[in-house]
């Protein structure tokens, strides 16, 4: 079975507004209300590529009872916590003025509701597939993700961390199956500019050396790498397309790679699922479907270094 946690989710609030002017009275031209949160975006695409999973973390308030409900009419699982203080977050993404986003900052998590969530990984399964996804509230310890593995290490289940910081940083001695910076973060671990792939594979390894086992490393419209933990490099260039919309793109890339790993249990499929799927929903309003994935698979490319 496969699991995600997504500890702050929201209510995106994503709308487009012509001519907008700052301190003037504007009005949407087009508006759309999803869930949201790393790991909710990972469970939606996961469904929508044909695997079954269940979607963990805490929700509060009417926002809260939205999220559960919209997760739940995409076919998952919902499986959340609920806090009786506060509300699930709305964030606001206006999409057509650079990306400008307001998110909000959630409820507050009490130690014995982090209990609760952690009970409730206790009852997973050697093989059992975990994505622990996005930031944490700030109520929420820094070390929160180790923990977990830490924790599941006797499990051996297979977990996947997409995550920056500390937060990944953390986790690393407990040999998480998957990790996925992207290029930027990436340089920030280690205090350096990375631009090119080949600027990409050297830290890669670095992070291996600290315990990761496989590195996934996302670059946006110049493609991405993968590092395999038998010391393959594989490169791929961004499928041509339209951007349409950049939310929920690494999101969708650590879905496709974790499918097409289950479906086929090769790496290199998995790196052009994972390529496949990040594309197929920057060139898609909504995170992307099947068919759409399967159609950006077909011309996508990817090289083995």
């Amino acid at each position: 079975m496969i699991f995600t946690v997504t500890f702050n989710p929201s209510l995106d609030y994503i709308v487009s507004v012509n001519d907008f002017q700052l301190g003037m009275t504007n009005r949407t031209a087009t508006e759309l209300m999803l869930p949201g949160g790393k790991g909710i975006n990972v469970s939606i695409v996961l469904k929508q590529l044909g695997l079954d999973n269940t979607a963990l973390g805490f929700v509060a308030g009417f926002t809260g009872d939205e999220i559960v409900r919209k997760v739940e009419e995409s076919g998952i699982n919902a499986d959340f916590i609920r806090i009786q203080e506060g509300i699930s977050r709305i964030n606001l993404k206006m999409k057509n003025i650079d990306g400008t986003e307001i998110n909000g900052m959630g409820p507050e998590i009490s130690a014995d509701k982090l209990e609760e969530l952690m009970m409730r990984l206790d009852q997973l399964k050697e093989g059992d597939v975990l994505v622990l996804a996005g930031s944490i509230p700030q109520s929420m310890p820094n070390d929160i993700y180790r923990d977990i593995l830490q924790r599941l290490e006797p499990k051996k289940i297979m977990a996947v961390v997409d995550a920056t910081g500390d937060l990944l940083m953390n986790v690393l001695q407990y040999h998480p199956f998957l990790i996925k910076p992207n290029n930027h973060e990436l340089g920030e671990l280690f205090d350096v500019k990375i631009t090119t792939k080949d600027q990409v594979v050297p830290y890669a390894k670095k992070l291996q050396e600290k315990g990761a086992r496989n590195v996934l490393v996302s670059m946006g419209g110049q493609g991405a790498v993968f590092v395999s933990e038998a010391g393959e490099a594989y490169m791929a260039e961004a499928p041509k397309g339209e951007l349409k919309n950049s939310v929920g793109a690494g999101d969708s890339m650590v879905a496709g790679f974790v499918t097409g790993w289950i479906m086929e249990g090769d790496y290199g499929h998995a790196f052009r699922m994972g390529v496949s799927t990040g594309s197929a929903s920057a060139f898609s309003e909504n995170l992307a479907t099947k068919a759409e994935v399967e159609e950006v698979f077909a011309r996508c490319e990817i090289t083995k270094y």
